[in-house]
């Protein structure tokens, strides 16, 4: 589970589209070296969420009868 919310990530978005590596959101500020760091987190954050919202695999038991037993 991560801390992550959508709500940071769309303030990371719109950061990187404005060209700022200042990112504020919820009361906190964080500041980015770069462009390509704040690309990274916000991958890194796209990533965690789509793990999150996939359903697991479910596995059955598979049973059959030939009818003469």
């Amino acid at each position: 589970m991560t801390d992550w919310t959508e709500t940071e990530l769309s303030a990371l978005r719109r950061a990187y589209a404005s060209g700022t590596t200042r990112v504020s959101y919820d009361g906190k500020s964080v500041d980015y070296g770069s462009a390509e760091d704040l690309l990274a987190r916000i991958r890194t954050i796209e990533r965690a969420i789509a793990g999150m919202t996939k359903s697991a695999p479910v596995a059955g038991l598979a049973s059959f009868s030939r009818g003469d037993r």
